[in-house]
């Protein structure tokens, strides 16, 4: 079995797991509760986890995650550090890296490590492809800040810009250079995008911080977890993001 990244994990299934992907966590959790012995500050689902915390998610605490005694860490590629995936395969343990970029690659991913784990696929992995699969025709575009001080927007080739393009959103930064490029209010709004898409997450925008310095765009305030995480919750994320998208645009 290989992760994401290609590299084989030659062990048998793991007994005591640390996850610091909160997506992942909720995934193990719901499939395999018994396996997790830790996971990040971030790992808010399902809501009554209780598990050892170890840190964030970009600076987990990596003496924390030892002292679980994991047999397997699961990270990603983005959301961690690649360096503390080293030190912890310098100490022995063996770490599950996922990077899925489309929905489907997230299904597959899931899947693959929960394989890995000695789980089953369990069913919302099949109604996640079901729903997913048909992607709808571009009728809108957004521009869809993740931080604010400096602005960074959503680039090309991210996991967010997948799943709002198969509910026929287009990203008007899918020309840029990186994937997180850093921009200004005066270039988003250039780019007349018919709406901005405000996640929680990363930086927690809300209704009073973010929307105001957009006007007179509409602004689209999202969970974080249904545009960003790959996990469970892909499946209600569907339904949610696509009627708040088209309530959105209604109300341009």
């Amino acid at each position: 079995m290989r992760d994401d990244l290609g590299v084989e994990y030659l062990a048998g299934p793991p007994r005591r797991v640390v996850s610091l992907v909160p997506s992942a966590t909720e995934t193990i959790a719901l499939a395999a509760p018994w396996l997790l012995v830790g996971a990040t500050d971030y790992c808010d689902h399902p809501i009554d986890l209780a598990v050892p915390r170890v840190g964030g998610s970009k600076y987990p605490k990596l003496n924390a995650v030892l002292s679980c005694r994991p047999d397997l860490v699961v990270a990603n590629a983005e959301e961690n550090r690649k360096s503390d995936v080293e030190e912890l395969r310098a100490a022995g343990i063996a770490v599950w890296v996922s990077f899925p970029k489309t929905v489907p690659q997230a299904c597959d991913s899931a899947a693959a490590m929960l394989a890995a784990l000695g789980v089953g696929e369990p069913e919302w992995i099949g109604r996640a492809r079901r729903l997913w699969t048909r992607a709808e025709p571009l009728t809108r575009s957004a521009v869809i800040p993740i931080w604010r001080k400096p602005w960074m927007v959503l680039g090309p080739g991210t996991f967010a810009g997948d799943v709002l393009a198969r509910l026929g959103v287009s990203n008007v930064f899918d020309d840029s250079a990186t994937p997180y490029p850093k921009t200004t209010v005066e270039d988003m709004l250039a780019r007349r995008p018919d709406l901005a898409v405000l996640p929680d997450e990363p930086y927690a925008f809300t209704a009073d911080d973010g929307p105001e310095a957009l006007a007179p765009l509409p602004c689209c305030l999202v969970s974080g977890r249904h545009l960003t995480w790959h996990g469970p919750s892909l499946v209600e994320a569907h339904e949610v993001l696509g009627r708040q998208l088209r309530e959105a645009t209604a109300a341009r």
